[in-house]
């Protein structure tokens, strides 16, 4: 196995009486996308703060590529990451390639240097028509993928992403999980946070699971759903579907039954049993589909709603 690009051991983060961190370690590999998922207030933006060196940790260690440490070498290592923050950051009086020219001189390119490499991360963006547009003449998907590309601009080592998808339509977000995947291909190795359960599960090579800033589960994602939870799963919505959740005959033919709103989700090994039985409450509408990681956020994390922390 190679050398870990990121490795994280044992970062705790406290701030007053809470602890949002607690004893968190895990590693990046290159050209592995590490998803960091978990309910509001489950520390996952913090963790990427103490990563990026803009909050401190308590205690724990945090070291990077060539032997590294954050905070000590914040500098060196920021010149390698590509960040695409939660909130647009993009300078709304320059335009797209301004953006991208003004950008790269953070790090000390050269205006010559910076400047091959726009039309290609333009290019890449599928932004070349929109070069002298400025970002408020932009939808929101393509600030994004501008987003993306100004974070690519110094050919980073590691990317960091912070949730960059919300807010898309799901035509601007599929466009933008092809861009991820073409980089991922390219060998780029990616921190991704995300609410998006398709999203870890199309890119994710491994994901991380968080709940009130502990780890409560690691691994590839279908690895995780199968150790997790059953393998089928059917949902059951309709007047008169809840009472079904109590009824005697349905109870052994599931391993798990939960409720959620007006459906009943019927966790099982052995689906068409429970199908058949249910042909008897032919008004009620029914999906057999395959456990999937919503299931296992659920699961591990409860539905109960979290406020925002």
């Amino acid at each position: 196995m190679s050398t870990p690009l990121l490795s994280v051991s044992h970062l705790v983060k406290r701030y007053g009486d809470a602890t949002v961190v607690n004893d968190l370690s895990f590693h990046i590999h290159p050209g592995e996308c590490l998803g960091v998922i978990g309910p509001n207030g489950a520390g996952k933006t913090t963790t990427l703060r103490m990563c990026l060196g803009l909050s401190t940790p308590d205690s724990g260690q945090i070291d990077y590529f060539d032997g590294l440490h954050m905070p000590q070498d914040a500098l060196a290592i920021k010149s390698r990451l590509g960040v695409v923050s939660q909130m647009d950051t993009l300078d709304p009086d320059f335009s797209c390639a301004e953006n991208l020219l003004v950008y790269g001189r953070y790090f000390g390119l050269k205006d010559a240097q910076i400047r091959e490499r726009i039309a290609p991360l333009l290019e890449f963006g599928a932004l070349t028509s929109k070069a002298h547009a400025k970002p408020g003449e932009l939808s929101g998907g393509m600030k994004r993928r501008l987003s993306l590309s100004r974070a690519l601009i110094n050919h980073p080592s590691l990317l960091m992403l912070d949730e960059p998808t919300t807010g898309l339509d799901p035509q601007a977000r599929h466009l933008m999980w092809e861009r991820l995947q073409n980089l991922l291909q390219q060998g780029k190795s990616i921190l991704l946070t995300t609410h998006f359960m398709d999203e870890a599960e199309r890119l994710c090579d491994r994901l991380l699971v968080l709940d009130h800033g502990r780890k409560i589960a690691e691994g590839q994602p279908r690895d995780l759903i199968a150790e997790h939870l059953e393998p089928d799963v059917v949902e059951v919505y309709g007047a008169g579907a809840l009472a079904l959740a109590q009824d005697a005959a349905l109870q052994p033919l599931a391993a798990r039954i939960e409720v959620s709103g007006e459906t009943v989700f019927f966790y099982t090994a052995q689906a068409q049993p429970l199908l058949l039985a249910l042909q008897a409450w032919p008004q009620l509408r029914t999906l057999h589909r395959p456990a999937n990681l919503e299931d296992l956020f659920l699961k591990l994390t409860g539905r109960q709603i979290r406020e925002d922390a």
